[in-house]
């Protein structure tokens, strides 16, 4: 008998699969819904419809989508709820399983869009932003996880993070910290759901969405050069069996270039005699930064 993972090198990728995918309705989350129904995945979808930095409803977003995929002879289960809220992931992580009577994977690509400084931050902002993107994928991971882990045939997670995650951005601090909770999340998730053969990833992407479209960024480069579509492929790669051996890795996506961020120590500099006193630090100081 062929291993699943060979079989997904020549068949679809996701053949019968069960992948719920958040912020599905828009930009990098409706491409992976697109991308993995192609691939033959049955689908849970959620999105509430929101404005850039999270606020309104619309349940029209979720319900288009939908509609789409089920033309395409696609099935697929839709929610239109926000997932700001651990109450909500575990309703819809609930109702999936009551739908499907599994979940094989999830992508968590709902997020919210925040550009002030971060003396003009408000406190519910921040609130915002964690609650939308790294609360939920901390839900996502244990209420979803479970269920894979339960269902013992493992599975695979995939969280969004950003860049700013690790190199900071001017007027996204809200969004930075959040993001790089995600990253410390799946490092950390990775490790202890490894031995249920549940997967745990972050993609960062670089795309050209409707949150980032009026960035000077994006200002000289042509549209489908850093498409939504360029990130859905290493989401639906990531997704697959094809990576059963990728755990706890930040991925960043930026149009044709798909590489690693990873963290790093320098060697450091050591006192002469026990532990570095201030003035020392400053003595040795190009020693601590030095790779």
């Amino acid at each position: 008998m062929t291993a699943p993972h060979e079989r997904e090198r020549t068949g679809p990728l996701c053949d019968g699969k069960v992948m719920l995918v958040t912020g599905a309705g828009r930009g990098i989350g409706r491409a992976v819904a697109a991308l993995a129904a192609s691939e033959g995945a049955r689908l849970a979808i959620v999105d509430a419809g929101v404005d850039l930095e999270g606020g309104g409803h619309d349940p029209g977003v979720v319900e288009a989508l939908a509609a789409d995929l089920r033309a395409a002879g696609s099935e697929v289960e839709s929610f239109d709820d926000d997932v700001g809220s651990p109450e909500v992931i575990d309703r819809v992580v609930g109702r999936t399983l009551e739908r499907f009577g599994r979940i094989d994977g999830v992508v968590h690509a709902a997020g919210i869009w925040v550009d002030r400084s971060v003396l003009r931050t408000t406190p519910e902002i921040v609130d915002r932003a964690v609650a939308v993107q790294l609360g939920a994928a901390f839900s996502l991971v244990r209420s979803a996880g479970q269920a894979m882990v339960d269902g013992k045939e493992g599975g695979s997670v995939v969280l969004f993070s950003g860049p700013s995650a690790f190199f900071g951005a001017r007027g996204h601090a809200a969004m930075a910290a959040a993001q790089a909770g995600v990253v410390a999340l799946v490092r950390s998730a990775a490790l202890e759901l490894r031995r249920h053969k549940v997967r745990v990833n972050a993609i960062c992407p670089t795309a050209r969405t409707r949150q980032t479209e009026s960035l000077p960024t994006f200002a000289a480069i042509d549209e489908a050069s850093m498409s939504p579509a360029h990130v859905a492929a290493v989401a639906v790669f990531l997704l697959s069996g094809l990576a059963e051996e990728v755990h706890g890795e930040a991925i960043g996506v930026a149009g044709a270039r798909t590489y690693a961020i990873r963290p790093r120590e320098t060697t450091g500099a050591f006192g002469p005699k026990g532990p570095l006193q201030p003035r020392e630090v400053l003595g040795a100081w190009g020693d601590v930064l030095k790779p």
